[in-house]
């Protein structure tokens, strides 16, 4: 007889899961910020909807491992390098933006007869801005680098520190506290505490995941980040100090080991499923008939909430020097409430504070507003710059600096047009060399932490990750990348690798080396466009290909290839003196900026004409030859039909290639 064990929450698990996905799915579609189908996702399946699921402890628990894992990741994503880096502009604009907010909430509740612990505790809600759906949109429209994205990313920096404090003084707040001696008592242990963290991101952690790392197990280094993630949350918790600091310290721990983003990369999975269990749990919370009932009240707030903010984070920024029209720009995308604001909520929830000390109306209005501006936030981000132009045509451009070195919007000092090479064993190095010899930019991955180690002390640009996790290829900018090169010798991770880096960029090129002729078809059903075994000369066709990429005339790369052939293959062993015969003659501007994309079966190219995909209008992009089996049709004009498996030539530079991805990505 077989006895069956059921899971009590299994069914509600399953509810919440499948809801999710499929409300998720549906903001992909209409481009909507996945966090806010998670708190659709909540709204219909809790109990003042369709009440699917009904153990709201379960949930609650699983939430509280979703904040711990999203302030880990934080932690490790603000660096102890980066935070020194933009001190001045995380610190004094930053601190400016909070501190005013708080100020000016507290200020105008106090005056409608709010008590100052509720005032104060709701200007710390309204003072946070949603540090995931602003870095992950400003990725997207490329703004991350510019100097109104930098501004961003700093005030969001000093939020995601303060937000720690202001859990901590919850209780206080609340009433549960009012001894300064425990106030001190609380900010002394934190002390310690951040002390501790700084000694052992400098001597330990580094070491133990350096010898973690050498094991090249990725299951124990999975486990070896979760047990310093928890572990720490824990300790900390033990001593009286929120989960919530433990994690973050934990995650600055681990920054500081050259590690970190292959960490991130591990606990990226872990942290998206039980983030979504996070904001599903707060969905649940909201009630639709009190949204139904006030309209007017909620849409009412969050516009001046917006206009609030927006004119605070302006003013606040303006200390740095910066035009106005770059810090209206940075102060219109942070003129939003972000989901550390459901961190303090929930804190305040326990303690028994509610936003503006008005219970169950003032906590669903509040939820109500933060998920009305976190659905507006695309729109917000999108018109930031237009914002920031318009005011400086007004009168109000004199209140910015005109200093010129802040101008410039394009600061990047991103890869673009770059050869992403995976591995650096004896084929990855003889490229890495004829790479450097020609001054064709690139940047190596590896999972080997001493060859890692080895890359930089040569001022080699090296990533330690595992190349087939998105996060390490976003790394190592592969949307802008035009070539990628397998390099190693790993049947178990070259397809995929070549699966997500085709999935990520549908016009990069994929050059991967593999052992045996019989598997060249399978690697080009999964995306490869040149396959190279083992059985031909792999590192004289790998250096051909990728000088064929950069528009070397072939009678030039034949001269080479001989020339490698009578020196015994002398060159690619090392011989610097003799790489230099590598040097490209012809490579220019025009072969850096020149791709060759193919149309592949079940993307939106294939049986459409040029005119109809309007490469050059919209894209900016020249075709300037096309492919077709045998054939090369140079020049072709706009009535040309594209066919599967047609390759294209294509002039433009790395951002038109970026935009037009979604035309030649198969289904």
């Amino acid at each position: 007889m077989v006895l069956a064990v059921t899971l009590p929450f299994l069914t509600e698990l399953v509810a919440l899961f499948t809801v999710s996905v499929f409300i998720a799915y549906l903001c992909y579609r209409f481009k909507i910020v996945p966090i806010v189908g998670f708190l659709i996702a909540g709204v219909v399946i809790g109990p003042n909807a369709l009440g699917l699921v009904q153990d709201q402890e379960l949930v609650d628990m699983l939430a509280e491992i979703g904040i711990i894992l999203l302030l880990f990741t934080i932690g490790i994503e603000f660096s102890l390098e980066k935070l020194s880096r933009i001190k001045k502009a995380i610190f004094l604009g930053g601190g400016l933006q909070v501190t005013i907010t708080v100020v000016l909430v507290t200020f105008i509740l106090s005056f409608w007869g709010i008590g100052w612990n509720a005032a104060i505790y709701t200007g710390c809600l309204v003072a946070l801005s949603s540090t995931a759906i602003i870095l992950g949109l400003l990725s997207d429209e490329d703004k991350t680098d510019t100097p109104s994205g930098q501004l961003s990313l700093a005030v969001l920096i000093f939020q995601d520190l303060i937000i720690i404090l202001m859990v901590m003084f919850v209780p206080i707040l609340a009433g549960e506290s009012q001894s300064f001696t425990e106030i001190g008592w609380v900010l002394l242990k934190a002390g310690i505490l951040i002390t501790l963290v700084l000694v052992l991101a400098q001597r330990i952690v580094p070491w133990i995941l350096e010898r973690v790392a050498k094991t090249r197990r990725q299951e124990l280094f999975l486990l070896s980040v979760v047990a310093i993630c928890f572990g720490t949350a824990a300790l900390t918790n033990m001593v009286g100090v929120s989960l919530a600091l433990g994690a973050f310290l934990a995650g600055l721990v681990v920054s500081e080991s050259q590690f970190s983003e292959q960490a991130i990369s591990e606990i990226l999975p872990l942290r998206t499923i039980f983030n979504a269990v996070f904001f599903v749990s707060v969905g649940m919370l909201l009630d639709l008939t009190y949204v139904v009932e006030n309209p007017l009240q909620i849409l009412g707030i969050a516009v001046a909430v917006v206009l609030l903010k927006f004119v605070i984070s302006t003013v606040s920024l303006m200390t740095l020097k910066y035009p106005i029209r770059i810090i209206a720009a940075s102060g219109f995308t942070l003129a939003q409430i972000g989901e550390f604001s459901f961190v303090l909520e929930r804190a305040g929830r326990a303690a028994g504070i509610s936003p503006a000390g008005l219970g169950e109306p003032g906590t669903q209005t509040f939820i109500a507003v933060a998920v009305l501006l976190m659905i507006s936030t695309p729109f917000m981000i999108h018109q930031s710059t237009g914002v920031g132009k318009f005011l400086a045509k007004t009168p109000l451009r004199h209140l910015g600096s005109a200093n010129k070195k802040n101008t410039d919007e394009s600061q990047k000092t991103a890869l673009e047009d770059h050869v992403i090479i995976i591995g650096y064993g004896p084929a990855g190095r003889h490229l890495v060399q004829v790479m450097r010899d020609t001054g064709i930019p690139f940047v190596v991955i590896e999972m080997n932490p001493d060859s890692v180690e080895e890359m930089h002390k040569k001022d080699i640009p090296a990533i330690f990750g595992d190349a087939s996790r998105r996060h390490i290829l976003e790394l190592a900018s592969v949307k802008k990348a035009k070539l990628c090169v397998i390099a190693t010798n790993d049947p178990d991770s070259s397809p995929r690798i070549v699966q997500q880096a085709r999935l990520l960029n549908p016009i990069l090129q994929i050059v991967v080396r593999t052992r045996y002729l019989t598997e060249i078809e399978r690697f080009e059903e999964l995306g490869a466009d040149i396959v190279v075994p083992e059985e031909m000369e792999t590192t004289v066709r790998l250096f051909s290909h990728v000088l064929g990429a950069y528009m070397i005339p072939q009678q030039e790369i034949q001269e080479h290839v001989k020339e490698l052939r009578a020196h015994d293959y002398g060159i690619v062993r090392g011989s610097i003196q003799e790489a230099h015969l590598m040097v490209l003659q012809g490579l220019d501007e025009e072969g850096l900026h020149t791709r060759a994309v193919a149309v592949r079966k079940g993307s939106k190219a294939a049986h459409k004409t040029l005119e109809e995909l309007e490469l050059r209008n919209k894209h900016q992009l020249t075709v300037l030859a096309i492919k077709r089996g045998d054939q090369t049709i140079g020049n072709p004009s706009g009535d040309f039909k594209l066919q599967p498996d047609d390759r294209l030539v294509m002039v433009g530079n790395a951002d038109q290639f970026v935009n037009c991805a979604d035309i030649f990505r198969a289904s």
